[in-house]
């Protein structure tokens, strides 16, 4: 939810940058990049858990509910997470398009009379998501294993939650085999970045000089 949120912000915002579109989602993404997210959960909880009562406080799930309640059950966790880190990857895709619109090579496909439409999505995009890319793969292992605040505060089973389960009951295979796979999927992550930063810049291949 978070990443095409962010990217698609970023983007509108570099696209309209100056306008009134611009400053508002500047604005949020500073806002709730500022707050940790065990703050934006706790007022999360408050406001929309205990105040107007639009969502339950509580995300743990069980297996006899559908699969539409258990989704409805982690509408604030997943809010959460997005006003979080929606900022950061909004500042970056926003940041890498201004600097990919002021490029000579974008410059140059306007001169020809390339379509804005065609510009953007052929020039301007493959280049400057790239450092993005980059971001959210690294966000990634952290997304799995280190929610632990946001867990507890919404009583959620996370790996985050059980591997501090298994840390103070000094279950060490448990604990071995937590950590052992958010580094798999850290690697895996970070693999599927590469492959699709090479898809979009081939300058970056391997074997290319």
């Amino acid at each position: 939810v978070t990443v095409p949120l962010g990217i698609l912000g970023g983007i509108v915002a570099a696209l309209k940058r100056g306008s009134i579109w611009d400053r508002i989602i500047v604005a949020i993404s500073l806002g709730g990049s500022a707050l940790p997210e065990f703050v934006t959960a706790s007022f999360l909880v408050v406001i929309f858990g205990m105040q107007l009562r639009w969502f339950p406080t509580l995300s743990s799930t069980a297996s006899d509910m559908s699969a539409g309640e258990q989704l409805y059950r982690l509408v604030l966790p997943v809010l959460a997470l997005v006003i979080v880190y929606f900022g950061y990857i909004a500042r970056m895709a926003r940041a890498g398009v201004i600097g990919a619109m002021e490029a000579d090579y974008t410059r140059t496909a306007f001169m020809k009379g390339l379509p804005r439409g065609v510009v953007i999505r052929r020039h301007v995009l493959r280049n400057a998501l790239l450092p993005t890319i980059s971001v959210v793969a690294t966000q990634t292992g952290y997304l799995f294993g280190g929610l632990l605040a946001v867990e507890l505060i919404f009583n959620y089973d996370g790996l985050g939650r059980q591997l501090v389960r298994s840390a103070l009951d000094k279950d060490l295979p448990v604990l071995s085999a937590g950590v052992l796979l958010i580094g798999v999927i850290y690697m895996l992550a970070m693999l599927a970045a590469d492959i699709l930063i090479s898809i979009l810049n081939p300058r970056v291949r391997l074997g290319d000089q």
